[in-house]
């Protein structure tokens, strides 16, 4: 069984590794505990996502619980097509139409954090690049063929691959993506405040995996200060009880 573990364990990084696509991944650094993250996330992911994706199993009310918002703060900077709080974030897209206009029904997004991992997210919507093949004119390093259009390009500015040629084992050369730049070098100041918008938004997509994670931790060192200070007095308890057994 030990043997088991440790084979798992070392196989964990290639796991990860192939489900990027062979992209490596860009570290999110986010932290679910900053309440000025989170709201920049989720005015993001209201301006920017929630067009076509629902997240259907979180409700306004428990953010503005979570995110220090008031209902008034909710409705004017995150309900644009619901009336009451204590509703959930779904869309007015209809799926038949979605799956006509994208060729999949875009994803709910309430757990792709979960589904995906932070790192994921955060090098998917780094990664977008140009390419004129594509229905949308757009590709990306570690979703390839895409379905989706590169709805924040305005923030990051085009971004186009840089190749370098590669030979197989077969001795067969081809091209493959070195690296993504700036279509424009204008951009460059932009795109790092990009990078920073986009930690925000994994950040809030994390948080909506598990709107409770904050609880569950201030809970969990509650817990173990308890255990502690109970296997102290348990441990006196024992030693008292057989000091008279003997």
């Amino acid at each position: 069984m030990r043997r088991v573990i440790i084979a798992f364990t070392l196989l964990l990084p290639a796991m990860a590794f192939a489900a990027s696509g062979g992209v490596k991944l860009q570290h999110a650094d986010n932290d679910v505990s900053d309440k000025a993250s989170l709201q920049a996330g989720a005015k993001l992911f209201v301006n920017y996502c929630m067009g076509c994706h629902s997240a259907q199993y979180v409700r306004f009310s428990r953010i503005g619980k979570d995110l220090g918002l008031s209902d008034d703060e909710l409705i004017e900077n995150l309900m644009f097509s619901t009336e009451k709080v204590g509703e959930t974030m779904t869309i007015a897209m209809d799926p038949d139409d979605a799956k006509r206009w994208f060729g999949v029904t875009p994803p709910d997004l309430s757990v792709i954090a979960r589904a995906r991992g932070v790192d994921w997210l955060y090098t998917y919507l780094l990664t977008f690049y140009l390419d004129p093949s594509r229905p949308w004119g757009v590709n990306n390093l570690v979703f390839k063929d895409v379905g989706m259009p590169h709805v924040l390009w305005e923030k990051q500015g085009w971004q186009k691959p840089v190749y370098e040629t590669k030979t197989d084992d077969e001795g067969k050369s081809h091209e493959v993506i070195k690296s993504l730049e700036l279509v424009d070098s204008a951009d460059e100041a932009k795109s790092e405040q990009y990078k920073k918008d986009m930690r925000d938004l994994v950040n809030f997509l994390d948080y909506m995996g598990e709107p409770a994670k904050l609880e569950r931790q201030s809970l969990g060192w509650k817990v173990m200060l308890f255990l502690f200070v109970f296997l102290i007095f348990a441990y006196l308890l024992k030693k008292e009880y057989w000091r008279d057994v003997h």
